[in-house]
């Protein structure tokens, strides 16, 4: 007996669309669902909120990064460095 292919979140687009861009769209929903390491706290806890939005559960911090995958270089946090000529 064969085996069922494995298509994932992609499987109720049926035979539509072609396999090309089922295959491109799998691997996008993929990324999209899958859980991303929180820059604040460091727990794996970063799920999408909305497009390009995104939170950690365990301690609540909300940024902005990339739509479909959580991009590390825009989402970690801005910290204010304190320039050396200038006095407190």
């Amino acid at each position: 007996m064969p085996r069922a292919k494995k298509v994932g979140s992609t499987g109720g687009l049926g035979p539509r669309y072609g396999t090309k861009l089922r295959k491109l769209v799998l691997v996008v929903e993929r990324k999209l669902r899958q859980r991303y390491r929180c820059p604040n706290c460091g727990a794996v806890k970063v799920k999408r909120v909305g497009a390009s939005i995104w939170r950690c559960g365990r301690c609540g911090a909300k940024f902005a990064g990339a739509a479909y995958s959580l991009s590390a270089l825009a989402a970690v946090p801005k910290r204010e460095t304190p320039i050396e000529g200038e006095g407190g």
